[in-house]
């Protein structure tokens, strides 16, 4: 005799009930690594040969021009990249120096791989975050953050960048500036380190 299709549907979703327990057990056992994976996002890679392009990663040594079609660049806030644009163009105009980055925008998973890196440098979270915020707390992530290439460039924009708005933000950091006053503005006194 068959059931009602009411009653089978009805019966199948028990049935699902151990399974829904047990997947959600597993992954509050796992720091939700598992739940994480399914939605989309990437795991923090264990090794720079993990990130890519997307991930807004440069590799050591290299750098970019602001000109760059690749995502550390153009997945910079618009106002920050027209802003180093023209810097950039008064910086070889005036002295010569062509503005380029080390870093820009980075994607959530890039972050949080080189928090972990900096925990593992200097021995503990506390130590790691005067170098390197946490992942969506960086300014990078958000892409309203560059780090310098060139100690003419850095010492350009420490000098004028406030004449379209670019400030360095960290004493520690001579290379990472964010858009941080309107142009022809003063800089905000700068922190000590990321923490402070």
């Amino acid at each position: 005799m068959r059931l009602p299709r009411r009653a089978s549907v009805a019966s199948a979703r028990r049935g699902l009930l151990p399974v829904a327990l047990t997947l959600s057990a597993l992954f509050a056992l796992t720091g939700c690594t598992a739940a994480t994976s399914a939605v989309g996002v990437a795991p923090v890679p264990t090794d720079v040969s993990q990130l890519t392009d997307d991930d807004g990663y440069i590799a050591d040594g290299t750098s970019l021009t602001l000109d760059s079609r690749l995502p550390a660049i153009q997945r910079l806030d618009p106002n920050l990249l027209e802003a180093l644009r023209e810097a950039d163009r008064a910086a070889v105009d005036e002295r010569g120096t062509t503005i380029t980055i080390v870093d820009g925008w980075r994607s959530l998973r890039y972050q949080e791989f080189l928090f972990e890196q900096a925990v593992q440098k200097y021995g503990s979270e506390h130590e790691a975050e005067r170098w390197v915020k946490r992942g969506a707390d960086s300014a990078h992530v958000s892409g309203h953050a560059v780090d310098i290439g060139t100690a003419d460039a850095m010492d350009f924009l420490s000098r004028f960048g406030s004449e379209w708005g670019i400030c360095q933000i960290y004493a520690n950091e001579a290379w990472h500036f964010e858009l941080a006053t309107t142009p022809g503005g003063e800089c905000p006194a700068m922190r000590a380190d990321g923490r402070g």
